[in-house]
């Protein structure tokens, strides 16, 4: 189940499909539960100061949990925090639509939800392989993740 939390500019179904295709693309459990918060630049830049010592704003962010809800064995995988202004530069930039763009950065912070990380060449090239394979299931096979 994912969790919204805030009002958006368009469906929220496209994050929840989003994030579903991840789960369902590194054979996680569908029933496994994510929290996704669309905020601004200056909460997201509070939060990648206060966590992770950057003091910039970023377009997605992800906080992993690992915890099982005791009534329904439902895995908590954990939060994804994007920003909305800073998604919507991006998406500018790049030519396609803001939704297209929170539909990537969902993808992407799943898959950090889920262990993977950008910070080493071989796991880069084994994350942006999954992101691809997952965007090209939604449709979205020429939305790509650029790195600033």
């Amino acid at each position: 189940m994912i969790n919204i939390e805030s009002k958006t500019p368009f469906s929220t179904n496209l994050l929840e499909r989003a994030a579903n295709a991840a789960l369902e693309h590194q054979s996680e459990p569908l029933d496994s539960e994510i929290t996704v918060v669309l905020t601004d630049d200056v909460q997201v830049q509070e939060l990648n100061r206060d966590y992770l010592g950057i003091d910039a704003p970023t377009d997605v962010l992800s906080f992993p949990a690992s915890e099982t809800d005791p009534e329904t064995g439902a895995r908590y995988i954990g939060d994804i925090i994007i920003s909305l202004p800073y998604a919507a530069r991006s998406a500018a930039k790049a030519g396609h639509p803001l939704e297209s763009e929170v539909q990537l950065l969902a993808v992407h912070g799943v898959l950090h939800l889920l262990g993977h990380d950008h910070a080493e060449a071989d796991e880069k090239a084994r994350m942006w392989q999954a992101q691809a394979e997952i965007l090209e299931s939604l449709g979205l096979g020429n939305i790509k993740i650029r790195e600033e």
